[in-house]
């Protein structure tokens, strides 16, 4: 298991890494905005489940393979941008409707948090991220180094929860005063389809 000396210092670095803005926490913040607190939360628990399937990529030793395979690594970035495309054109065609109803509709909190984990798996800066940020607070006579990345990975999704629960919280609350009105929640929705456009642009043109 790690110790208290690199578990701190790792915790309080994952907490400044979800504050800086990107892909994930402005993801949030629009989803947030037009859908309420808990769809906000959906996605961050969404995102979360992503990020479990990145640590266990680099514990398994995954995350090497996409940070050596251009083609790999060219696939699962073209299959993020895509997807991110889809929700752009859906966002762009959407019309204004009733913040009450979004919040009640369980299908729509699972359709979230679903893309929430399509949103962080299909991006493979997360798994070569993990891949070279874990590691430096290993200690390999620390006991089994797998059993080390795990931990720090539930203790990166736990900084994360807490960051972009916090950002979902005050974006819900500014979203709900404006729910009511339909031309508000075109407005957000355009602006939500605009921010998806250009992480699509953003995540299909990144390189290792």
């Amino acid at each position: 298991m790690i110790g208290v000396d690199a578990a701190v210092p790792f915790f309080f670095a994952s907490v400044l890494l979800g504050l800086a803005p990107g892909p994930d926490n402005i993801f949030v913040l629009a989803q947030s905005s037009i859908y309420g607190r808990k769809a906000g939360i959906s996605v961050v628990f969404g995102l979360c489940t992503g990020l479990l399937v990145h640590t266990a990529a680099v514990a398994l030793g995954i995350a090497a393979v996409l940070q050596t395979s251009a083609t790999a690594f060219t696939a699962l970035k073209l299959a993020g941008a895509l997807y991110l495309l889809w929700l752009a054109w859906q966002a762009f065609r959407a019309r204004g409707r009733s913040l009450t109803v979004s919040r009640e509709s369980r299908r729509t909190l699972w359709q979230l948090y679903r893309r929430g984990i399509v949103m962080n798996v299909t991006n493979p800066k997360v798994s070569i991220f993990f891949l070279a940020f874990l590691p430096q607070f290993v200690n390999p006579e620390a006991g089994p180094v797998a059993l080390q990345i795990v931990s720090l990975g539930g203790l990166f999704i736990v900084a994360t929860l807490l960051v972009f629960g916090a950002i979902s919280f005050v974006a819900g609350s500014l979203g709900a005063r404006i729910g009511k009105s339909e031309r508000a929640q075109k407005i957000l929705n355009r602006i939500a389809g605009t921010v998806f456009l250009l992480l699509a642009v953003r995540l299909a043109t990144t390189n290792r």
